[in-house]
């Protein structure tokens, strides 16, 4: 198994009457709301966090990308992943999940980025290219939902040419036509770095990532009992296509929360899942869904993206409070897992084991958790629910995983030796 430590950034002082008086926490979200002298105390924060996580070891830590928001402070994941590859523990993997490829004009950019990242890392970088959801893409970006995923394919194929040709080339497509491409930097891992596609359910996403052979990532908001269809979806289509069930062709994403006691683990963590549910997935139905950004293949397939289903509630007026009541009903629907160690592993083995998937990317910073908490939930999960895992699908080989440089080769080199070994 892997191990994967996720941080949203969200936005942690949100007031306790936001959803009563802002439609969305997405788009349109007033700026009157957001301190930039508070942030940079998040922020700060946040990085210690993922640095903390790394330390205590943590597979990988990840990041993503959204925009216009008060659920994610990360427009440009790469800013932070670029900071941890100097920071952090070296022999972490740095999962940026991802850049918005249709976004970017032009898509060069993200391969220069990304082989920065990877550089900078000695080889460390997980490369995540999502679609995007409507609100960052087709609203705060402006994209047109019917274009969205020819540009996110056209893109995707810029990049991967970008990294493995050796020569200057020229690309002419439909959305990108550029004479000279010729990245520096290049990234050290051959012939590129792993890639991992985030998806919500689309059957063209799960072919897709078989034909390229990528590893498809849930990032679930509604936890594992919600995910079991899409997962099952996937695998059937998997063998539908001939593909060999590796675990490890799938992630997984769950919040959790980890406490010596069980009535621990409910104090500490009601606080922090209901402002998430209640203020961060606070979503207007007007963003959820545009024209043209379902696929007619996933609508026939009747699979409803998550942010479509958490703007549905929003719409029924399904309003998470601060009772106890809700928290149940949070726990009981899966959204999130508590409780101690041995609980914690014992349902994650079997969640691990229904949803077949080998990385496991886990929320253990949510909703406004503090810096103390969401290390001390660290912790508990390194130390003492980790272990109890290492042993999931032992018998499968991770083909999906970074390759870095050896820790040898990653300290400094002496510049006059090199030269000279480079000259003969």
């Amino acid at each position: 198994m892997k191990h994967l430590w996720f941080h949203l950034m969200p936005y942690t002082e949100l007031p306790d009457d936001f959803r009563e008086q802002n439609p969305s926490v997405w788009v349109d979200i007033h700026s009157r709301l957001f301190d930039p002298e508070r942030a940079h105390y998040m922020y700060n924060d946040f990085m210690d966090e993922m640095e903390y996580a790394a330390e205590v070891g943590f597979d990988a830590v990840c990041c993503n990308e959204h925009h216009s928001n008060g659920y994610g402070l990360m427009p440009s994941p790469n800013l932070i992943a670029s900071a941890l590859a100097r920071r952090a523990n070296p022999d972490t993997a740095l999962c940026v999940m991802g850049n918005s490829l249709a976004l970017y004009n032009p898509p060069t950019r993200v391969a220069e980025e990304f082989a920065m990242i990877d550089c900078i890392s000695g080889g460390r970088l997980i490369a995540g290219f999502p679609v995007g959801s409507p609100m960052d893409t087709c609203y705060a970006y402006g994209q047109n939902p019917s274009l969205l995923r020819e540009r996110y394919l056209e893109a995707h194929d810029l990049v991967m040419r970008a990294w493995t040709e050796p020569d200057t080339f020229a690309f002419n497509g439909r959305f990108n036509q550029q004479r000279y491409i010729n990245i520096w930097p290049r990234p050290v891992q051959k012939p590129h770095p792993p890639v991992w596609i985030p998806g919500g359910g689309s059957v063209e996403t799960w072919r897709w990532c078989a034909e390229m052979d990528y590893v498809y990532c849930y990032l679930s908001y509604f936890g594992y009992k919600a995910g079991l269809q899409t997962m099952q979806g996937f695998w059937e289509e998997m063998k539908r296509l001939g593909k060999e069930p590796n675990p490890y062709r799938a992630g997984f994403l769950q919040f959790v929360g980890v406490a010596e006691t069980e009535e621990e683990a409910y104090r500490l963590y009601r606080e922090p899942a209901e402002y998430f549910y209640g203020r961060c997935l606070h979503i207007d139905p007007r963003f959820a869904a545009p024209p043209g950004y379902t696929t007619e293949a996933t609508q026939r397939a009747g699979i409803q993206s998550q942010v479509a289903n958490a703007a549905l509630q929003n719409r029924k007026a399904l309003q998470v409070s601060r009772s106890a009541r809700e928290f149940d009903a949070i726990l009981d629907n899966g959204y999130v897992i508590i409780g101690t160690p041995d609980q914690v592993a014992d349902k994650l083995r079997q969640v691990i084991r229904d949803l077949r998937f080998g990385q496991l990317m886990l929320l253990l910073q949510f909703g406004n958790m503090d810096k103390q908490l969401a290390k001390y939930n660290s912790r508990l999960y390194a130390e003492q629910v980790m272990p109890q895992l290492q042993d999931v699908w032992s018998e499968w080989e991770n083909h999906w995983w970074p390759t870095p440089m050896a820790a040898a080769d990653r300290a400094a080199p002496d510049p006059i030796a090199h030269r000279a070994v480079a000259a003969e």
